[in-house]
């Protein structure tokens, strides 16, 4: 019996868990335990997905909720260890980079049991990022790393990471969105919000470097509200972006509810669940954001993305994508967009192995029935 804890913590973690514990609890032999931090968790920031992904109820929830970096992963490491202790698994399973992703796997690590790390390898080699800290301390810690595209395999390997223990697998965010995909369609979301097929853009921010600096979110929001122009952008509004708005009215008068009505230039919604979300998507114009994981869907999508950053941890959505490093000055995303309203955005084409069968990889490989 092959006992596997997965631990979960924020909506993209969610995305990436629901096709691989699928695949493990399709095996003889295995049981997966889930396991929530509570590092997001609210009905449409966590709930909402697990509902829609087909999830089930996470075995237990840390509720940690929201906190400092430090305080945040303390404290998932505090509540998590006890649950090893009792439940001695063979292996824990953790995704992406959010805090609970190295908070897991350092508590796991330090009780010698092995970890595997789904979307190992990425580097946007940005070290004032975050989530950039938590890749790379994870990915030392772990015994499986299970990578998305070549350069992951090409950055563990210049760390020193041993070769036998990368595996590359493709992307389970895109066994997702293809399992989904034509239920989202089906929603047909822009429709209930009076927007035609391909007549808006979409827009997602939530990264301190983005939004914490009133200066930059002002150019950022400028920026959207001269693109309007052209064609409405919708803009599913994350809370801590959201925080920030209330500072910014006198510098963007067009912030207050009346002019944003009347105008519909920008549509800022409450925070989206995932089919309604990759329904919007689905259907978009173009897509600006500063998400690592939406680069990949509009890559699959083969929709523009616009990002709002100088990096990317994923360049093969810009190499072989459809995925444009931006930036996030006012000059650069008006340039951008104009450029994929005249129809100048370049074709993209879908990695390898951006298949939908990277969850089925994922298990064989942790259950010794298939080569990595």
């Amino acid at each position: 019996m092959t006992k596997i804890i997965s631990v979960v913590g924020a909506r993209p973690n969610l995305m990436k868990a629901a096709p691989v514990i699928e695949a493990l609890r399709r095996r003889s032999g295995v049981t997966v335990m889930l396991i929530h931090t509570g590092q997001h968790y609210d009905r449409e920031m966590s709930q909402l997905f697990f509902e829609q992904l087909g999830l089930p109820k996470p075995d237990l929830d840390l509720h940690v909720g929201s906190a400092s970096h430090g305080e945040q992963t303390g404290q998932i490491m505090i509540r998590f260890e006890p649950v090893l202790k009792q439940e001695n698994p063979d292996l824990v399973m953790v995704f992406g980079d959010v805090n609970s992703t190295v908070a897991a796997s350092l508590c796991a690590a330090k009780m010698n049991i092995p970890v595997a790390h789904v979307e190992a390898g990425l580097r946007s080699f940005d070290r004032t990022m975050p989530e950039e800290l938590n890749r790379i301390v994870t990915d030392h810690l772990c015994e499986f790393l299970f990578t998305t595209e070549p350069s992951a395999r090409k950055n563990l390997l210049k760390e020193g990471i041993p070769e036998e223990k990368i595996h590359f697998v493709g992307n389970v965010m895109v066994d997702t969105l293809l399992k989904h995909r034509e239920r989202a369609q089906t929603l047909n979301f822009a429709e209930k919000l009076g927007l035609p097929l391909c007549g808006y853009a979409l827009l997602t921010l939530h990264r301190p470097s983005n939004v914490d600096d009133p200066e930059t979110l002002t150019n950022i929001l400028d920026a959207m509200w001269e693109i309007g122009k052209r064609l409405p952008i919708v803009f599913p509004c994350h809370p801590r972006t959201r925080a920030q708005l209330p500072a910014l009215a006198e510098r963007l008068p067009w912030l207050k509810g009346e002019n944003l009505a009347a105008e519909k230039r920008i549509i800022i919604t409450e925070p989206l669940g995932y089919l309604e979300f990759l329904s919007l998507m689905n259907s978009a114009r173009f897509v600006l954001t500063d998400s690592g994981g939406i680069q990949e869907e509009t890559t699959v999508l083969n929709i523009p993305c616009l990002t709002l950053r100088e990096n990317t941890e994923r360049p093969i959505t810009v190499e072989q994508g459809t995925n444009i490093l931006v930036g996030n000055r006012r000059d650069r995303l008006w340039a951008a967009a104009d450029k994929v309203l005249s129809d100048e955005a370049h074709e993209g084409r879908i990695p390898e192995l951006w298949d939908g069968q990277a969850a089925e990889r994922i298990a064989g490989i942790l259950t010794g029935r298939s080569s990595g």
